[in-house]
């Protein structure tokens, strides 16, 4: 309970101060930043319309199957890397061309390649995704305490099965990481993603609503995306407790 409480003060005066601005005083108009009751009445809006529940639900499916293809590609590949130098060496260099292209970059080919719509979005998602779930799991796979494989060595095992029995169950703590890491960036590039190449979702909900001075839904899309990215890391969090050696 002090835990919860001493986690709301500061979001409390966050609330507090931005309705003495825009609400009391009147020095921000609503068009630049609409106070906390326009936001609640959009918000209010936008659930009796059932708009929001169909935005959240697209986005929220866009980020988990961009999550599991990355998840699919990401983790054997970061094994691989972390378990074999030849594999690392091969692969290296291109990783290391491709990984700092932002993933908005790859917009324009997503919709050339795509078109408009799901397959697009969870092509930049899986861009923008896949590094930090192959980078972490990589370097979990490399600290693996050495003990840990000379043990399983002595007592017969292969080497597929210290991968499989030692290697593996010793990574899951990075793997969850980057797994939390990729569903922040996958937010990111859903949003980004939805403003420019989608006709549905919070990001073209966002977009939208700000072109048309509703900066009230603007924000709830905002607010909504903050609270599946807080409740993703909860989760991923919680399991990372559980998988922990």
């Amino acid at each position: 309970m002090r835990k919860i409480i001493i986690s709301l003060i500061l979001p409390v005066s966050v609330i507090v101060v931005w309705a003495i601005l825009t609400t009391s005083t009147g020095l921000i108009p609503s068009y630049f930043l609409p106070s906390p009751s326009e936001v609640f009445e959009s918000f209010e809006s936008l659930l009796m319309n059932g708009q929001l529940f169909s935005d959240t639900s697209l986005t929220l499916m866009r980020v988990v199957l961009g999550l599991a293809v990355s998840a699919l590609i990401g983790i054997p590949l970061g094994i691989l890397m972390g378990w074999s130098k030849t594999f690392k060496d091969l692969s290296s260099l291109l990783m290391g061309i491709l990984r700092p292209i932002p993933p908005i970059a790859w917009i324009p080919f997503a919709i050339l390649w795509f078109g408009v719509g799901l397959e697009s979005a969870i092509f930049i998602i899986f861009v923008g995704s896949v590094f930090p779930i192959l980078i972490n799991t990589m370097d979990g796979v490399k600290r693996v305490d050495k003990v840990l494989l000379e043990s399983a060595y002595t007592l017969g095992a292969s080497p597929s099965q210290a991968l499989r029995k030692v290697v593996i169950p010793a990574s899951l703590p990075s793997i969850i990481t980057g797994l939390k890491v990729g569903v922040g960036v996958g937010l990111m590039c859903t949003v980004a993603a939805e403003m420019i190449g989608s006709n549905s979702g919070l990001g073209y909900l966002i977009f939208t609503s700000t072109s048309m001075l509703d900066t009230g839904s603007a924000i709830v899309g905002m607010l909504i995306i903050g609270i599946i990215g807080l409740s993703a890391d909860y989760l991923f969090s919680r399991v990372e407790k559980e998988v922990s050696w």
